[in-house]
C-alpha cells in the first residue's frame, strides 16, 4: 500500500543565515549587484523569498553581512611587519585583492561602509599596533583609497566589457597589472608616507 504522503515534494533543507550570506556571495559573484535580488536569492536556495526574512531584515542587511564576508580576511597575522606604515600598506593591498576577488566587491563594502552596517578591518587592526590618532587616520585614508580605487577599477572592467568605455579608456587585463603594481602601490606608499613626519612629532593628525 502506498503511503498517503508519498507524492509530496520533499521539504527544503532548512537554512541558516550562514547559507543566505554563502548563496548571497555566490550569486553575487556569478550575476553581480544590479541582479542580486531577494526573489533570484531565495530562488538559487529553494526558499520562498519571506523566508529570507528570518535571517536579514532586509536588503542593506544582506548587503552588510555580505560585506562583513569579503572583509574577513582582511587582518594582520604575526608574520605582517610591526610598524605602522609597513602594516597599513600590507592591510591596504590585502583589502586591494579581497575586493577584486568578488564581482562589484568594491560597491557592495562601499555601501556598507557608508551606512555604517560594517566597519573597516583596518581600524581594529592599526589601533591594535599603536594607540594613536595617527592609526586611526591612516585606517581611514588607506580604506578610502582603496575601496574608491578598486570601485573605478570595477567599473572601468565593466564598462570595457560592454563595450560602453570610451576608446582611450579601454582597459586589458595588462593594464590592470601595470596599475597594480606600479600606480597602485606609489598611491599607497605616498598616502602612508606621513606617518614618520607624524611619529617624528614634527605634525600630528590633530595638528593639520
Amino acid at each position: 500500500m502506498t503511503p498517503p504522503d508519498s507524492n509530496r515534494s520533499p521539504r527544503p533543507p532548512r537554512r541558516t543565515r550562514e547559507d543566505v550570506v554563502e548563496a548571497a556571495v555566490d550569486l553575487l559573484d556569478r550575476v553581480g549587484l544590479p541582479d542580486l535580488s531577494m526573489r533570484r536569492l531565495a530562488d538559487e536556495l529553494g526558499v520562498q523569498p519571506s523566508a529570507l526574512y528570518w535571517h536579514v531584515a532586509s536588503k542593506q542587511e544582506l548587503l552588510a553581512a555580505v560585506s562583513a564576508r569579503i572583509l574577513t580576511p582582511v587582518a594582520l597575522r604575526p608574520s605582517d611587519p610591526e610598524g605602522l606604515a609597513e602594516a597599513a600598506v600590507t592591510l591596504g593591498h590585502r583589502l586591494h585583492d579581497r575586493l577584486l576577488a568578488h564581482r562589484d566587491g568594491a560597491e557592495v563594502v562601499s555601501s556598507s561602509l557608508a551606512l555604517g552596517l560594517v566597519a573597516s578591518p583596518l581600524h581594529e587592526a592599526l589601533s591594535g599596533r599603536e594607540e594613536s590618532a595617527a592609526a586611526h587616520v591612516v585606517a581611514d585614508a588607506v580604506t578610502h583609497y582603496v575601496v574608491g580605487i578598486t570601485f573605478h577599477e570595477q567599473q572601468r572592467r565593466s564598462a570595457d566589457a560592454w563595450g560602453a568605455a570610451a576608446p582611450e579608456a579601454t582597459v586589458t587585463p595588462a593594464s590592470f597589472e601595470r596599475q597594480a603594481d606600479d600606480a597602485f602601490s606609489a598611491a599607497l606608499a605616498l598616502i602612508v608616507g606621513g606617518i614618520a613626519v607624524w611619529q617624528d612629532g614634527t605634525r600630528r593628525p590633530a595638528d593639520a
